[in-house]
C-alpha cells in the first residue's frame, strides 16, 4: 500500500470563531444530554463571515439596533440571560444552556414539562435587547428526540 492510502483524513479541527456566547445556566438534571457548543471549521467561518456581517449590520441600518452589529450585544445579552434565569428561581430544577447569535437567544437541555418550558422561553424574552428566543428544550433527559447536536 503507498504511503497515505487507506489513512484516515482527521476531522477539520472546529473552534468558536465568532466568540458566540454559550453558557451553562442550571444543571439540576443529571442525564441531560449536553449540547454541541457554537463550533465552526476555517471553512465554515469563511464561508460565514459575509452573511454574519450582513446580517449583522442590517438591524442597525434600517434603525432597529443602536449598535452597528447585532452580534456585539451577544456579550451582554448572555450574562444577563444567565443571570436572570438564576435569580428568577422558576427554573432551578432545569438544566439548561444558553447561546447568544443576533440578539437572538436559543435555549437547550432539559426541563420538567412543556408549560416549564413556555415559561422560561417567556421569561427569556423579556431580558432588554432580546430579538427573539429560539426553544429547543426538551422535556426529560432522554437522548432520543433531542433537537441540537450534541457534544461528543
Amino acid at each position: 500500500m503507498s504511503q497515505g492510502q487507506g489513512a484516515a483524513t482527521p476531522p477539520a479541527a472546529r473552534t468558536n470563531a465568532f466568540n458566540d456566547p454559550f453558557v451553562q445556566v442550571t444543571s439540576a438534571m443529571p442525564g441531560c444530554p449536553v449540547p454541541e457548543g457554537p463550533l465552526y471549521t476555517e471553512a465554515e467561518v469563511r464561508e460565514l463571515a459575509h452573511v454574519r456581517s450582513q446580517h449583522g449590520g442590517s438591524c442597525h441600518r434600517v434603525g432597529r439596533c443602536r449598535l452597528p452589529n447585532s452580534y456585539l450585544y451577544d456579550a451582554e445579552i448572555i450574562p444577563r440571560v444567565q443571570r436572570y434565569i438564576r435569580e428568577e428561581g422558576r427554573f432551578d430544577d432545569t438544566s439548561v444552556w444558553v447561546l447568544g447569535e443576533r440578539r437572538l437567544v436559543t435555549l437547550k437541555g432539559c426541563v420538567r414539562s412543556a408549560e416549564q418550558a413556555r415559561a422560561l422561553e417567556k421569561a427569556v424574552e423579556l431580558v432588554d435587547d432580546v430579538m427573539g428566543v429560539v426553544n429547543e428544550l426538551q422535556v426529560g433527559t432522554s437522548r432520543e428526540g433531542v433537537r441540537y447536536p450534541l457534544a461528543p
